[in-house]
């Protein structure tokens, strides 16, 4: 059953979708924010359309741990997106996960001119491998 991943931004919302196991996560696609509304919609079809059972959304923490004012706003945004679907929800902590998607691009040497729009998709992938891998027990020999 697939999951999907959010990571949601003032402009932008990238989105990871988990392969029909759980065990793989990839980058899928980028939503440029228009209004709200029009968001989750976009966001619902995905689900709908890809059959998701779970989605996980990060929450960007200070480096503290503390939430501030654009962690109230992916929770304002998600709560909001909850009362849309029957899907559960989850978040995840996303701390550095932005940094950590524009090295990995970097590496890969993605064209410069959509690596600002596909790091938001990346950034996703990377919140929902973390917490696919946190859920799977270690094979044991």
């Amino acid at each position: 059953m697939r999951s999907l991943g959010l990571d949601i931004g003032d402009k932008r919302i990238g989105v990871a979708l988990s392969d029909l196991e759980g065990i793989l996560a990839s980058p899928f696609t980028v939503i440029d924010r228009k209004d709200e509304s029009r968001d989750i919609e976009a966001i619902i079809g995905i689900i709908n359309q890809q059959q998701v059972w779970r989605v996980i959304v990060g929450l960007p923490r200070s480096l503290d741990g503390s939430l501030g004012r654009q962690a109230e706003k992916v929770k304002e945004f998600t709560q909001k997106l909850g009362e849309q679907t029957q899907v559960p929800l989850e978040y995840r902590d996303e701390r550095l996960t932005t940094v950590l998607a524009e090295r990995l691009m970097q590496a890969t040497k993605t064209k410069k001119n959509k690596e600002k729009v596909r790091h938001d998709a990346q950034a996703a992938a990377i919140i929902l491998q973390d917490y696919l891998d946190e859920g799977r027990e270690p094979n044991l020999p």
